[in-house]
This record gives structure tokens, C-alpha cells and sequence, in this order.
């Protein structure tokens, strides 16, 4: 068929602007990421207000593979929380003398207290991780962290803790990418360890101990959800979404998710195991 004229001028004038086009489009899509982060920005300001008002113990721990986005989403939740009633742990490798002390008991200076949100960027819960996947603990240590782990946890939330435990869960590609833009972005050099370079020799052990771990550890009271973190923008919405709907809170009106949003998940459910990346 010949295009007439008019046509043909329509055609070349989409061409010419198509990648301004095509910009216009990726902006309006971050405003419309900015508006419903602004949304969840006032409703996590509601909540911790509730936290402080109520004394209430808010602990979130956030496990997930190496480069899956934990610090972006932690940096992203507390943007605008109290500095004062919010607080983020992320240990380094024991010392000397922790590692001859009880296996909680580093941890267990860093728990909120009445009126706090702590938030644990990694926790214990690196014995079933890290430590069992490059042999940091011996296989007695790491059978005896199932059961310890469960009574420890119930223990927190028989003394009021409320507990909501996330894993962030990222493709083997994407994980690939993002260790490369770490080595060379130099805004990213602090995160590169020897532990990073060797994620991917050991995707499959991890994978192996991250299915372990939450199926060993998901309990009813203190529960894993599984967060599709492959892209950031929309997966931090997503996690900041899912926080808010596991509280109550004077004031509440969050507004309903759309399904690009969909990407948590409980560790328990059914079709749970097809959606985690292997």
C-alpha cells in the first residue's frame, strides 16, 4: 500500500521524535512512582507515630542475596522517619570474643525498644545463609540454629515484638549486572567484598540454603515474605506497600496496590517455590 504525503510526513516526524518519545513516556512513569511513594511516604509517618505513641517494639529484618537492593530499600523506607525512633543495624563479622558468646547474644543489644523501628540489614539469620554456604559454621552449629531460632523468635514476640521478616529475591542475570556496576561505579566501591565475587560460583548453595532457610523458619508468628526485587523502583514500593498492610495504625488509608506492584509473597504459599529465581 502507498502512503500518501501526509502520511509519510507523520511517519518521519514519530521517527525524529521517537526517542524523545520514548523519554517522555520513562518520566511520566517516575512521577507516577514519585506520587505513590509520597502516599506510602505519609502513611509510614502515620505508623511510626502509632510505634512511638503506643510504645509499641517494630522489628524488620531484611535478608536477600548479594547486591538484591537491601541498603536502597532500607535508605528508601526510612527517608522520612524519626532519626531518633529509628534505627538500622547492619553488623560486621563477629569479633573474636562473639564468637565464643551465645549465638544471639550480639544481636540482641541492637532490638528496639518501647516506641522504636529497628531495622536489621541482615540478621541471625546469616548462620543459614552466608555462614553454612562458605563454611563459617560447622554443621553442628547450623542444625542447632532450626530450633534455636524458633524459640529465640517466639520469645521476642511473647515479649511484644511484632516481627515482619523480607527477602529480597533477585535472578542470576540480575545479580550478575548489578556485582558488575558495583565494580565500576565509583560511588558503589564501599559495598564490593570478597564475598560478593564469589555469590555467583555459589548461586546454587545459596539458593539450596535460602529455600532451606524459609522453609525451616517461616513461622506462623514471626512469618518470611519474598520480595521479586529484580527491579528496584517498583520492588521498594512494593516491600514499603506490604509493611504497611501487615500494621494497624490510627489513620490508615493506604490507598490498593496495581498488579506491577504484585511482587511480595508469603514463603508459604503454594506456588512459592516456582517464583523464587534458581
Amino acid at each position: 500500500m502507498e502512503l500518501d504525503g501526509e502520511e509519510r510526513q507523520c511517519i518521519g516526524h514519530y521517527k525524529r521524535n521517537r526517542r524523545f518519545v520514548i523519554f517522555t513516556v520513562r518520566a511520566k512513569l517516575m512521577e507516577t512512582l514519585k506520587d505513590i511513594r509520597h502516599h506510602l511516604y505519609i502513611e509510614l509517618v502515620k505508623l511510626q507515630k502509632e510505634v512511638i505513641r503506643a510504645d509499641k517494639k517494630l522489628l524488620i529484618i531484611l535478608e536477600g542475596r548479594d547486591a538484591a537492593g537491601k541498603d536502597g530499600s532500607i535508605k528508601t523506607l526510612t527517608r522520612h522517619m524519626s532519626p531518633r525512633e529509628t534505627r538500622v543495624v547492619a553488623l560486621n563479622k563477629p569479633s573474636d570474643r562473639q564468637v565464643r558468646e551465645w549465638f544471639f547474644q550480639r544481636y540482641t543489644p541492637h532490638l528496639p525498644a518501647s516506641g522504636e523501628i529497628v531495622i536489621f540489614n541482615r540478621s541471625w539469620y546469616n548462620r543459614a545463609g552466608v555462614e553454612r554456604v562458605m563454611g563459617f559454621c560447622s554443621d553442628e552449629e547450623y542444625q542447632t540454629f532450626f530450633p534455636d531460632v524458633c524459640h529465640f523468635e517466639e520469645m521476642l514476640v511473647d515479649a511484644g515484638f511484632s516481627i515482619l521478616k523480607y527477602y529480597l529475591d533477585i535472578s542470576k542475570d540480575e545479580q550478575a549486572q548489578r556485582l558488575e556496576d558495583r565494580r565500576n561505579n565509583p560511588l558503589k566501591q564501599w559495598k564490593i567484598s570478597p564475598i560478593d565475587e564469589q555469590a555467583l560460583a555459589h548461586w546454587d548453595a545459596y539458593s539450596q540454603a535460602r529455600n532451606k532457610m524459609l522453609h525451616e523458619t517461616s513461622f506462623k508468628f514471626a512469618p518470611w515474605h519474598v520480595v521479586d526485587a529484580n527491579d528496584k523502583p517498583t520492588a521498594r514500593i512494593a516491600w514499603m506497600w506490604h509493611v504497611l498492610h501487615q500494621l494497624n495504625y490510627p489513620g490508615k488509608e493506604l490507598m490498593k496496590a496495581d498488579e506491577r506492584f504484585n511482587l511480595v509473597y508469603g514463603a508459604n504459599d503454594d506456588k512459592a517455590l516456582t517464583r523464587l529465581y534458581h
